[in-house]
């Protein structure tokens, strides 16, 4: 309906160009959205707003002359002028329920397009550090940014998803010497614990399996324990390989898969942050000053130059993240969206200032973010902290143990990610209406309970008949249905386009709120065969929608509660 109101609009413009109405050159953007007041009709748009001004017409006389100039169509039952020079529009019913035939009939692949026309997009989220389980944090980071793949998706695009593990640095190593000390019996109340240890009695199952010489499978490495208490680095190694394995198992209960885990310790095996400090140098952008290797990043628009290498040997996390968007770069991905925790903001302007040092041709504000907020977990009003298995933190595997996959999923993906998330346990874990996830959910069960009671009145679905009476969906709660069903798609489009995975979840809760309305006010299983065939197509028609806007989320669609 949207489209074709643009097309009708499209249509005055061109004919009021004709009429000298309107100058030549003008090229408006046409803008037309669903009304919050049904009152007003069902869409609004403010053309003539937009083009009085050129056409040196008060809003109002211009938005008449608009509405005269449309052409005409059996879609639009009736336009008026509201406010300052608002066009509203009446979709005709049964132009406007001509929605379900097309759910009906496009099934699985209703809000489907090719928006993205085969482009390449890599999407890189969770990328934990390999030093412990998943925690809440993580698991809102894997929510989102698979909905967001299942958009990209669903959008028309050639999706990656990418895992970057954090395999190098320090936090590698006071795992190892963590692993090492309960390995020789300690515990971390002792004097020879390391400072900046992990505490977690995860720590205590590495060094068990460590000990009994165990083998671990992790996605790309398969590693046995030497079960030696002294070698370091084989407890590193092993410890790093048994860690993969459990965030593996998490991701796996989450429902979450990668195409691609990228090591930062390949980047220093394949000489690439040489590489690029070298390339960085020779570009001019470094110095060195304090007996450290800085770059020039405030001429990329950062508040304040970098350190690339400290004053006691070693390069900072900085460097080897240029270095690995740079790999990004020659592996062909115009488009990359890294979805990570608010903590990484300020490593946003770092890279991109690095990227632009590197003068590789990679263009400025490359990559995109989406960085999320933090997540408190909540049980009976009080604050959850701790996780005994992990120490110091809620883990994703506990919170899916306690309220299933379905509720955290759509709980963590549901905000705005840059909103801080209360995560209700009670709340996720409730029959209610006031539990998001389970209305949506009930919605369409119950669509399938109103299937299974014709079968069982045998008084199977016609949907013939159903399709050639539409127009008899003509109440107001009918109508809110169908109208709703019909944005679909370009919801879809948008929350693709915005990266805003959480435009579904609101959609749903919206689709799921006009369908419990109906269905408590219009009766369904009347004696009638051709109105209760229609009303029961809506009602399959939303049902298709629902799946499909679960799917994008991850969520099951079940047919019975």
């Amino acid at each position: 309906m949207k489209d074709t109101l643009i097309t009708l609009l499209e249509g005055a413009v061109a004919a009021l160009k004709q009429e000298g109405v309107l100058p030549q050159d003008v090229q408006p953007t046409i803008k037309v959205d669903p009304t919050k007041d049904k009152a007003h009709g069902d869409y609004a748009t403010n053309l003539a707003l937009m083009l009085a001004k050129p056409a040196g017409m008060k809003p109002r006389e211009l938005a008449a002359a608009v509405v005269n100039a449309l052409p005409a169509s059996d879609a639009v039952q009736k336009t008026d002028i509201a406010g300052p020079g608002f066009i509203n529009f009446f979709a005709a019913t049964d132009a406007a329920a001509q929605v379900v035939a097309q759910v009906l009939d496009c099934g699985d692949t209703f809000g489907r397009s090719m928006l993205g026309q085969g482009q390449k997009v890599q999407v890189e989220f969770v990328s934990a550090n390999p030093t412990g389980p998943l925690h809440v944090g993580h698991g809102r980071g894997a929510a989102i940014g698979d909905c967001l793949c299942r958009l990209l998706e669903a959008t028309g695009y050639d999706v990656t998803r990418e895992f970057y593990y954090n395999d190098a640095g320090a936090q590698i190593t006071n795992l190892a010497r963590s692993v090492q000390a309960r390995v020789k019996g300690l515990s971390p109340d002792h004097s020879s614990w390391p400072e900046d240890g992990y505490r977690g009695d995860y720590i205590i199952d590495v060094a068990q399996d460590y000990l009994a010489g165990k083998t671990v499978s992790a996605d790309d490495r398969e590693v046995t324990a030497k079960a030696d208490p002294d070698d370091l680095d084989a407890i590193q190694t092993f410890a790093v390989a048994w860690l993969r394995r459990e965030q593996d198992l998490d991701l796996k209960a989450f429902g979450v898969e990668f195409d691609v885990y990228f090591l930062e310790s390949s980047l220093y095996e394949d000489g690439k942050v040489d590489a690029t400090v070298a390339r960085l140098t020779d570009n001019g952008h470094t110095y060195e000053e304090d007996g450290a290797t800085w770059l020039r990043t405030t001429a990329f628009g950062d508040d304040k130059d970098r350190v690339m290498r400290k004053r006691e040997g070693g390069y900072t996390y900085f460097l080897p993240d240029v270095a690995y968007h740079l790999d990004k770069w020659q592996r062909g991905f115009k488009t990359v969206v890294n979805e990570q925790g608010a903590d990484h903001h300020s490593t946003v302007t770092r890279v991109r200032a690095g990227l632009q040092a590197l003068e590789a041709g990679i263009p400025k504000g490359w990559p995109d973010y989406v960085l999320h907020q933090m997540v408190m977990v909540t049980r009976s009003g009080v604050e959850v902290k701790l996780s005994k298995r992990a120490g110091s933190y809620v883990t994703l595997r506990d919170l899916i143990d306690e309220v299933g996959r379905d509720a955290t999923r759509f709980f963590l993906a549901a905000r705005r990610a840059d909103s801080q998330l209360t995560f209700d346990i009670d709340l996720a874990r409730s029959q209610s209406n006031e539990n998001p996830v389970y209305y949506v959910q009930y919605a369409h069960a119950r669509v399938c309970s109103m299937l299974r009671k014709t079968e069982a009145a045998q008084q199977p679905f016609d949907h013939d008949l159903a399709l050639a009476n539409l127009a008899l969906l003509d109440s107001d709660q009918e109508k809110a249905v169908f109208n709703r069903l019909a944005r679909f798609p370009e919801v879809v489009e948008v929350a693709a386009r915005n990266r805003e995975p959480q435009q579904i979840a609101q959609y749903l809760l919206d689709l799921a709120g006009d369908f419990h309305t109906c269905y408590n006010a219009v009766k369904v299983m009347v004696d009638d065969d051709t109105l209760r065939n229609t009303r029961l197509a809506l009602g399959l028609a939303t049902r298709q929608v629902l799946r499909n806007g679960l799917d994008l989320m991850g969520v099951r669609a079940p047919e019975e509660m």
